[in-house]
């Protein structure tokens, strides 16, 4: 008999237990990975590829406060901007849905054509949304999720504006990091509230990201001192800012995770404790035999990373292939874009339930290792 078989033989001595943990482990991994992930969904929003270019424009004193509709002059003056459109949130809900997790904005055509430079329209045409107010530019994934086609009508029930949105679907884009979007003309939102001459923010691109900061800089100066400030920030840091209004998000999947950890501990401490235990007269017969201290605190190291990592590992696997396997989007109800279990998170994980094996493994060894022959001898089954 090798070692490893030796190891092997003992580790799975009682099928039932060590059954029992490996799942218990397997389990526990996987819901950390779950956890982990979903707290990089939620505080890092994902980047496109032209958001460098983008800037965000909004009332400095709050994003709920409009902004005067003739600050377009001026914005159009300020040198290196490519484009500007108003962006305004509409917020409606679509149909008889209590819930519509994708966004609604107003923006003006003509400006918003070359906003997204990473998209392209696949269905319809950019030029029939453009010259009939009427109708919306849909992201893919909600064609798809409610099976529309161009041509299709898209009524909204008004949340925060005082009106609702008839719209016919004009065109269909993808391409982006987030393929849900409805796009309308600014115009007939004005045309609905009584035309207030105001915007929800300004959505704008710069040439390139070397002028990015100057623009920025330069918007901000525009209106300092007036009675419309703005607070103009590249498209990252106004995601982020949205982040922030979930709370202390980190603190709380934290804590969470600390609890997954401490039962996991747990699990293998005392499966472990258990499986020692058992064998001490069978640990004294191979001192009696000549097997030293540091043979049998390795044996019973080895038992309990082993256990841990195949345990580990299959929670780590199983969590990469449901979530990669299953449309994330659509089980949230729209909230999560995507759900990406990183290699990182994976790896910490599976690095987690190796340590843990190791350490619940520390203790018995220990005892083991000061046990005398006689005193194991003496133990009762």
């Amino acid at each position: 008999m090798t070692v490893t078989s030796f190891i092997l033989k003992n580790a799975l001595r009682n099928g039932r237990r060590a059954f029992l943990t490996v799942w218990s482990v397997a389990v526990s991994s996987a819901l950390l990975v779950t956890l982990m992930t979903l707290e990089r969904e939620l505080t890092v929003p994902p980047e496109a590829a032209g958001a460098s270019l983008r800037i965000i424009a909004r009332n400095k004193v709050s994003l709920t406060q409009p902004l005067p509709a003739k600050q377009l002059g001026t914005i159009q003056a300020i040198p290196g901007i490519v484009t500007v459109t108003p962006f305004t949130y509409f917020g409606g809900l679509y149909g008889d849905e209590e819930f519509t997790s994708y966004p609604q904005f107003a923006v003006d055509p003509v400006g918003f054509e070359g906003m997204l430079v990473e998209s392209k329209v696949s269905e319809g045409s950019f030029a029939d949304w453009m010259k009939d107010r009427n109708t919306c530019l849909v992201g893919r994934d909600t064609m798809d999720r409610y099976g529309l086609k161009v041509g299709d009508p898209m009524k909204f029930r008004g949340t925060i504006y005082p009106c609702d949105l008839d719209l016919r679907v004009a065109a269909v884009f993808e391409g982006t990091v987030d393929d849900r979007g409805v796009f309308f003309h600014h115009k007939l939102l004005d045309e609905l509230l009584g035309d207030p001459g105001t915007v929800g923010t300004w959505y704008l691109r710069a040439e390139s990201a070397e002028v990015a900061d100057d623009v920025i800089q330069r918007l901000n100066a525009a209106f300092a001192n007036t009675a419309a400030e703005v607070r103009a920030e590249s498209e990252r840091a106004f995601q982020m800012g949205f982040v922030s209004m979930w709370g202390n998000v980190s603190q709380l999947i934290g804590s969470v995770n600390l609890v997954v950890v401490f039962t996991l501990a747990l699990v293998t401490v005392s499966t472990m404790s258990m499986a020692v235990r058992e064998r001490f007269r069978e640990l004294a017969v191979l001192k009696a035999l000549g097997f030293h201290r540091g043979e049998l605190f390795g044996f019973i190291l080895a038992e309990g990373f082993g256990l841990s990592c195949l345990g580990g590992l299959l929670g780590v696997v199983g969590a990469w292939a449901f979530w990669t396997g299953i449309d994330v989007g659509k089980l949230s109800g729209g909230v999560l874009v995507i759900f990406e279990v990183t290699l990182r998170n994976m790896a910490l994980a599976g690095l987690v339930a190796s340590v843990l094996g190791v350490v619940a493994a520390i203790g018995p060894a220990w005892t083991v290792n000061r046990m005398s022959v006689v005193e194991g001898l003496k133990t009762l089954d």
